[in-house]
């Protein structure tokens, strides 16, 4: 069960509050609790690394919060239209989306946001195994509802990658590629990792669940010895920690956002914008469909995100899955 309590409800008080002090006895008739409830959880902040200042006759003062993703602190000022209007925090969970897909099915509004702390079993594409250390990354997944036939809904994900990659860019000044289908490379290497996954009928989807994880401030050393693609984090890159709830706030920013514009105009203005982010428009590359192996100019994006290749030898060849690989 997400971590949900009165906790929760005194901190979104204080960051409501800014400079203003809150009185217990305000605080206990506001949330309807007693004075001695209100100092129990005030304590766990203070435990958890809120710096939380007492002064008789006045109340109490939040001065400063730690990097956590607590849902309170997570919807502080996010001013989104869908995305993040409820949170669901969990400090370790097996799968962020395994976990949205539970609330999906039972009815969780369009938007709903589930964030772990770490995770023991996150998956990436093709069943991979992503490494889910606690507390220096971003593991979320989002729970989306659009009308929209199943065969489209590939095109959510390169609307993920592109709300990642202005996050990174926005926050660090970082400047990232994409690789089809779903990575986020930096300097060749992979950044973050999406992984879309869909509820759905002959006649339309139920709900998609969005999931994207973000290596932020991993050291070399918490990387996994037997790993498929190089990897790296934003802390090895620049040398700068990442603060992870500016993150994840951003980020819940520009999936709104981009969520919006494609309600309001469709795929055509997602694909451009991911394609921009695509190395290898134009470029020649050969890419292994296991067992079959085709050669031929990177032409962009199909509706429903297959890769266009325009073969050497004529024709165009629509790729579903397979590894890229460019060609000199």
């Amino acid at each position: 069960m997400a971590e949900t309590s009165l906790r929760e409800q005194i901190l979104a008080l204080f960051l409501g509050a800014g400079d203003v002090f809150l009185s217990g006895e305000d605080i206990s008739q506001r949330l309807g609790v007693s004075r001695a409830a209100i100092w129990k959880h005030i304590s766990q902040l203070r435990e958890l690394g809120y710096t939380i200042e007492a002064v008789p006759s006045r109340g109490y003062h939040l001065l400063s919060q730690p990097d956590l993703l607590l849902p309170a602190a997570v919807q502080a000022g996010l001013d989104t239209r869908c995305i993040g209007q409820r949170v669901e925090y969990f400090t370790e969970t097996d799968s962020t989306n395994v976990r949205a897909q539970e609330l999906a099915e039972h009815g969780a509004l369009e938007g709903t946001v589930v964030i772990a702390d770490s995770q023991s079993a996150g998956r990436g594409r093709m069943g991979r195994r992503w490494s889910s250390p606690a507390g220096v990354n971003l593991y979320t997944s989002i729970v989306l509802r659009p009308r929209m036939l199943p065969t489209q809904a590939a095109q959510l994900t390169f609307l993920s990658a592109v709300a990642v990659a202005r996050t990174i860019e926005q926050v660090t000044g970082v400047k990232v590629t994409v690789k089809w289908p779903n990575d986020i490379l930096l300097d060749g290497r992979k950044i973050a990792g999406l992984l879309n996954e869909l509820s759905a009928e002959m006649e339309g989807v139920h709900h998609v669940v969005l999931g994207i994880g973000v290596n932020l401030n991993m050291t070399a050393d918490q990387f996994p010895d037997d790993l498929r693609y190089p990897a790296t984090s934003l802390l090895l890159h620049t040398g700068q920690p990442v603060c992870r709830l500016e993150f994840a706030q951003q980020l819940l920013r520009q999936l709104d956002e981009l969520y919006q514009l494609f309600l309001r105009q469709g795929f055509v203005p997602i694909r451009l914008a991911w394609e921009a982010l695509f190395e290898l428009l134009g470029r020649t590359v050969e890419v292994d469909c296991g067992g079959q192996i085709f050669v031929g100019d990177v032409a962009g994006l199909a509706e429903d995100g297959a890769l266009l290749l325009d073969l050497q030898g004529g024709g165009r060849q629509e790729i579903y899955a397979g590894d890229v690989t460019p060609l000199n």
